[in-house]
């Protein structure tokens, strides 16, 4: 009997694990989108009910993550690694850190974000966090492989798209703006954002870990 089949026997009955982390799943494509309507106001006084709309998804995601971690400490079966564990649900929360900090920073810098670049990157955090939501509803069963697998390598493509978008943005930044004040702010913004599709990826290698190891 292989170590795999072991494990399953001795998993849990309580799905808690699996119910947590689609919830959270659920908030972190749920900012994706709120974010591109962020991008998408260019009125600092309309934006701004937007962006709470994104601090308070941000909240409900820390006590999502911290129960994951409570149920961590709690449970010495796991249906699977803890490590594995902890290093998604960090992945996840680290996603919605920096949706909510790229968002703050365009209003806190009064950057206005019709912006080829910052648009773009908004676009593909949101697809980002729609695959990644695709994959972790499939870790409950593991069933659909091929469609898991699919959305973590689309994770990982759009990853290197916004690496590609966030080069030619700041090459367009420092060719066209001068006012250096405005190159110091956009480019926060712009690697705020880059982290996010960083973190996308960062969860689906996490997600791919689980798949080699259980399925």
């Amino acid at each position: 009997m292989g170590i795999n089949t072991i494990g399953r026997i001795f998993m849990p009955k309580n799905k808690v694990f699996y119910e947590l982390f689609e919830q959270v799943a659920e908030t972190v494509e749920e900012m994706g989108v709120v974010l591109k309507k962020v991008v998408a106001e260019p009125d600092y006084d309309k934006r701004a009910p937007i962006i709470k709309q994104i601090e308070d998804l941000e909240h409900r995601n820390d006590d999502q993550t911290h129960k994951i971690f409570t149920e961590l400490g709690r449970n010495f079966i796991t249906p699977f690694d803890r490590e594995d564990i902890h290093h998604l649900a960090t992945s996840l929360d680290d996603i919605c850190d920096y949706i909510f900090a790229s968002s703050k920073k365009i209003n806190f810098y009064k950057v206005n974000p019709n912006d080829i670049g910052i648009q773009k990157m908004a676009d593909l955090i949101c697809q980002g966090c729609t695959e990644i939501k695709m994959a972790v509803y499939g870790l409950r069963d593991m069933k659909d492989l091929r469609k898991m697998t699919e959305a973590l390598v689309k994770v990982n493509s759009i990853e290197n798209q916004a690496d590609d978008v966030f080069d030619m943005s700041i090459e367009m930044l420092f060719q066209q703006e001068n006012d250096a004040k405005e190159v110091i702010k956009k480019r926060e913004i712009y690697q705020a954002l880059e982290a996010a599709t960083d973190k996308c990826e960062d969860a689906a290698n996490a997600i791919e870990s689980i798949i080699i190891k259980y399925a």
